[in-house]
């Protein structure tokens, strides 16, 4: 067939039954643990750096290959008067189940002449990949081990004929979800090199190729690959930072491009600590927040006399990061006088401060950034085409987040220490939800919207207890989510999710009200890039009632 439905799945929850008395629960009648994911995910990391990746994955791999045979035997007795596909799709209902991935079907064909197989489906949300991408950053291959020996366990159990599934896409390597197909093992060109796997093998006669493997790991540790300030192992952001890091033994311009919030200023400021001059200054200025009449000045410099208000002589960022590195972010909002000059700085190495007639020689490296389209601004005629192809010389887009959600983990972990430290707070993590929360989130504002949420998260989350889901998204969650929960007489119903206001959230934090005011009129300031009358309009308030609590609060 081409494609299948899932039958109602009535039957499986029946099966499940916990006897909280005895500490027993009961698929049917084999006995079930109710784990916590992380403690899997530690174990699984653990077995990694003990014994090393491939030995860990053929211990993986068995295990799931056991699970998944005990399964296919449930799966037969319940469904035995069954059609033989809605049978044998119980394996994956019961992987959904208890909670490995939302397993989705693509194609399963089987019997028929010859006794062929073929099966294909997809899953969401594979516990074994975010747990891989968690402990170790996006991986080259494949790595839902102990998931592809489920799959391979439950259906050779089924059928009675060795069938072996390999993931052809895994969420691990930077995919949208993974992509499993299985075949009997002798139509697998490769089945050579999987059928390992599946087999016993004595660790000992391992230990050369895990001591080669360690010495390995340490030469890697000892030789990091980033700086502290910019975070990510995902295939998007290790280009972007190889990129940086080509560009830092040379003086080319180089052109940050990208979102809002993606990090560009961070990119700039790195580039600059890898280059030879790290030890000058780095001047960075947002040209988006100057008013026109006053970015030639603040760039260039201005000579006393030069205009109304001018009392003094003033050197401009070009002359102050002479030597060093100059960030120009958002250059594309810069007027075309501006430009102008910026172009001759580029080209002539000089410039001359407003009011004057004397050029003053300028060694800068020159870093802009922007979120805008250059080049439908040149057709649009507001900026220069010919400042274009100067800054153009050296683009480096810096990926969304949505683009690398696999590096979210390792984010937010250095954000909530962080902010642990700034708060005075101790937290215990997230939660599982809350993590698969930030996962699936659109962040808009990326890696900025991420560090706003995650404070929020700290300040709101109680004392050494872990972040949740309604400490990072507080009203925002979907009301209408089902999710399953026990019945007294132990069997699955469901149950809405209860959202969590904010006042019980400020509450349970144990967060004085001067406190989360203080922090409420910082962030309102923050977002409106300092602007007082943007920030009251904000907290729906006038400016001099801003001004106040400012002033009190010493915000």
């Amino acid at each position: 067939m081409a494609s299948i439905q899932y039958p109602e799945n009535a039957d499986l929850r029946s099966l499940l039954r916990f006897a909280a008395e005895d500490g027993l629960i009961w698929l049917g009648e084999h006995r079930m643990l109710l784990l916590h994911a992380g403690a899997m995910a530690e174990l699984r990391k653990e077995l990694i750096e003990s014994v090393g990746r491939e030995q860990a994955r053929r211990i993986l791999t068995r295990m799931g290959f056991a699970s998944g045979m005990r399964d296919a035997e449930l799966a037969r007795k319940t469904r035995s008067g069954s059609d033989l596909a809605d049978a044998f799709v119980m394996g994956p209902q019961l992987h959904m189940l208890e909670g490995c991935a939302r397993v989705e079907p693509v194609r399963l064909e089987f019997g028929g002449p010859g006794n062929s197989f073929y099966a294909e489906f997809l899953w969401e949300n594979a516990w074994e990949a975010e747990a891989h991408v968690q402990a170790f950053g996006e991986s080259a291959e494949p790595v839902c081990w102990m998931m592809i020996g489920y799959a391979s366990g439950y259906t050779s159990a089924f059928t009675g004929r060795f069938i072996l599934f390999r993931e052809t896409e895994c969420a691990a390597t930077g995919q949208e979800r993974c992509r499993i197909v299985g075949r009997p093992a002798e139509d697998w060109p490769d089945a050579d090199t999987l059928l390992p796997y599946f087999q016993a093998d004595s660790i000992v006669g391992r230990l050369l190729e895990l001591r080669e493997e360690i010495e390995a790991m340490r030469r890697t540790i000892s030789c990091p690959r980033r700086t502290p300030d910019l975070i990510g192992s995902s295939a998007a952001f290790l280009h972007a930072y190889d990129l940086i890091g080509r560009a830092a033994s040379t003086n080319v311009s180089v052109l940050l491009l990208g979102e809002t919030g993606v990090g560009k200023e961070r990119f700039a400021r790195t580039l600059h600590e890898m280059s030879a001059r790290k030890d000058e200054a780095f001047v960075a200025v947002n040209c988006a927040a100057l008013p026109d009449e006053l970015i030639e000045s603040e760039l260039f410099g201005v000579e006393r006399g030069a205009f109304t208000g001018a009392h003094t002589s003033r050197a401009g960022k070009f002359e102050r990061a002479h030597g060093g590195t100059l960030f120009l972010d958002e250059v594309g909002e810069l007027p075309l006088p501006a430009q102008a000059k910026l172009l001759r700085a580029l080209q002539e190495g000089e410039i001359e401060r407003l009011g004057d007639e004397r050029t003053r020689k300028v060694n800068v490296r020159l870093v802009a950034a922007t979120n805008v389209d250059l080049q439908k601004a040149v057709n649009a005629g507001t900026f220069r085409r010919d400042l274009y192809y100067r800054l153009n010389v050296y683009p480096v887009t810096i990926p969304p987040l949505r683009e690398r959600t696999g590096d979210i983990p390792a984010l937010v972990e250095a954000m909530v220490r962080r902010f642990e430290t700034l708060h005075g707070k101790r937290i215990a993590g997230l939660s599982d939800k809350a993590m698969h929360a930030l996962k699936l989130h659109a962040w808009p504002g990326n890696v900025r919207e991420l560090e706003n949420v995650l404070e929020r998260g700290v300040i709101l989350a109680p004392q050494n207890g872990q972040i949740e889901v309604e400490h990072l998204f507080i009203g925002t969650l979907d009301e209408h989510a089902r999710e399953h929960s026990l019945s007294a007489q132990g069997g699955l119903e469901t149950a809405r999710r209860a959202q969590q206001d904010l006042a019980a959230a400020v509450l349970d934090s144990g967060m004085s009200l001067d406190a989360f005011e203080q922090r409420l009129l910082q962030h309102a300031v923050e977002r409106a890039n300092g602007n007082l009358s943007a920030a009251a309009r904000l907290l729906g308030m006038t400016r001099p009632q801003l001004n106040y609590r400012i002033k009190k609060q010493g915000a």
